[in-house]
């Protein structure tokens, strides 16, 4: 298969697929957890406001607790470069707006090109430094499976194929740009599967666990 082709089958057919799978996995994930039976708490509540711990955790659990700060504070400083200049790459660039918009209807102003293109390196050189932390610690390597490496993979290969894209790096721009949006195809149809759900599940699970500590007037 030439660029031309495959640039046209992961623009068509390709993302046609990975859009059907997306859909359809963010229901089922979401409507198999809410189908989940709940066991009922008898306990008398310490507090009435169980909801405000549920809130409270959400954005409290975005930073380490005083306690480990020291040993994990740099990690987490690169697990956010990671996650910001990701979300620049995909939201701030004109194409990928514009494919959205087609989705959706919804549209906002994009960034130049070197300022899209600084925030990807970014994101790319935190990923390697998280992988190489992953391999090299002995308990991170030991909790590590399939999905934590392929989820890697699936999120790195976009991000580096449309970096090569953008500084026309290859032998054929249009296979480069061909892999690009083939690999994005591939991220979108494993994003409810895999543990890149967390970017969407991470708000209702710190929500759930902060509403039952509440309810037990627990510290948060």
């Amino acid at each position: 298969m030439n660029g031309a082709s495959l640039l046209d089958f992961a623009r068509g057919p390709g993302f046609e697929v990975a859009v059907a799978m997306l859909a359809f996995g963010v229901v089922w994930r979401l409507v198999g957890i809410l189908a989940l039976r709940r066991p009922v708490d008898h306990s008398e509540p310490r507090t009435g406001w169980g909801w405000v711990g549920g809130l409270r955790l959400v954005f409290s659990r975005s930073w380490p607790r005083r306690e480990f700060r020291e040993r994990v504070l740099h990690w987490d400083i690169i697990s956010y470069l990671f996650h910001i200049g990701y979300a620049v790459a995909i939201l701030g660039y004109v194409p990928h707006i514009l494919v959205i918009r087609n989705l959706t209807g919804l549209r906002w102003p994009g960034l130049p090109g070197g300022v899209i293109a600084f925030f990807a390196g970014i994101s790319a050189a935190a990923l390697l430094a998280l992988l190489g932390h992953r391999m090299s610690s002995p308990v991170l390597r030991r909790l590590s499976n399939f999905d934590d490496y392929f989820s890697w993979l699936a999120v790195f290969a976009p991000l580096v194929t449309g970096l090569m894209a953008y500084y026309n790096m290859g032998d054929s721009y249009q296979l480069v740009l061909g892999l690009h949006v083939l690999f994005g195809d591939l991220l979108l149809a494993w994003l409810p599967f895999g543990k890149i759900m967390h970017v969407i599940l991470f708000a209702f699970s710190r929500a759930t666990t902060g509403t039952v500590y509440g309810r037990r007037g627990a510290a948060l």
